[in-house]
């Protein structure tokens, strides 16, 4: 996804940031609560790569993508957050034109591949749900891996294709004031449809059926309740643990809607009115919050990451086997 914006070439040598309006006393807890929320990201998903990646329980398939989805917004907590927060602190850009190019690219790469991570957990979870017997059969921890890998290298490809020429005038520019993207009317209706329009109705016409699946299942199970006791509480556990899936994916895409809709909203009036660069910064902080939601998402309703990040506060990942404790 990308920013509309204007690189300025003036002579910027005696050039100086706005002063601030906010008193010293909002301006520091504006500071320690956005600081917050970038420890919040980073440690957050820091804890979801170690979990996965260290206990052998949680290789599966799916936690390959939960995997995924937690590196780009760790990353986009460590190498887009930062810069973003204090060019909205201090409206206007402190750091060189170089490192801009490289923190655009960074910000448009990352916020991409975390919006498609999310559109390939719901598919995942509609595959699991509609054909499990097959899911079980063709899906892999290795086949997730290249898909998760191909959706890394495409969306590098193309992010690269795309901010080519900004990012080379950005290079060669004498200074800027503000770090951000001017995408000409064509590529800012492409970029909307592949960024947003497209994974939304994705994950939205999946989620629906999802649901539908899983309250299908549920009425099976009301049916089959005066037949075979057992045999109904076994369905009757997995399909407890499938609708909790499918609630857990509906809040997903809900906070998913909520973060990204005002900044496409905005970026489609950008077409119409004139952007103010204040406001553009405030709806792009409202996308990366969503890198510090998704990880309090699982908390809250994966158990099985709650189990593991007590083994890991309480040190003991470094025993012994380690890898072996379980989890699920």
């Amino acid at each position: 996804m990308n920013f509309t914006a204007v690189n300025q070439t003036d002579d910027c040598f005696h050039y100086t940031c706005p002063e601030r309006s906010l008193s010293t006393a909002v301006y520091v807890l504006l500071c320690m609560s956005l600081t917050s929320v970038v420890l919040v990201t980073v440690c957050g998903n820091l804890l979801i790569i170690i979990s996965v990646c260290h206990f052998k329980q949680l290789h599966t398939p799916t936690n390959m993508l939960i995997l995924s989805l937690a590196v780009s917004d760790f990353l986009i907590g460590v190498f887009v957050m930062p810069p973003a927060l204090l060019q909205l602190i201090e409206s206007c850009w402190i750091f060189t034109n170089i490192f801009c190019a490289w923190y655009l690219l960074n910000a448009y790469f990352l916020t991409s591949v975390s919006t498609y991570n999310v559109a390939l957990i719901a598919v995942d979870r509609y595959f699991a749900l509609s054909n499990p017997f097959l899911y079980n059969k063709t899906v892999s921890v290795s086949i997730m891996c290249i898909v998760v890998l191909c959706d890394w290298s495409v969306w590098l490809s193309y992010n690269i294709t795309l901010q080519y020429p900004n990012l080379k005038s950005l290079s060669e520019a004498v200074c800027i004031r503000s770090c951000f993207h001017v995408l000409n009317e064509v590529w800012s209706v492409v970029d909307i449809l592949l960024n947003f329009v497209f994974p939304l109705s994705v994950i939205i016409i999946l989620y629906a059926l999802v649901f539908f699946i899983a309250k299908k299942h549920a009425t099976a199970i009301r049916d089959l309740n005066s037949h075979t006791k057992m045999r109904t509480k076994n369905m009757s556990d997995s399909m407890k643990s499938e609708r909790k899936a499918a609630k857990v994916l509906g809040i997903l895409v809900s906070v998913f809607v909520t973060c990204l809709l005002p900044y496409f909203l905005y970026s489609v009036l950008g077409n119409v009115i004139e952007i103010e660069v204040e406001s553009l910064h405030k709806f792009m902080m409202l996308v990366y919050l969503n890198s510090a939601i998704n990880p309090v998402i699982y908390a809250l309703f994966y158990p099985w990451f709650r189990r593991s990040v007590k083994v890991i506060l309480t040190l003991q990942i470094f025993t012994t086997d380690s890898t072996l404790i379980h989890i699920l």
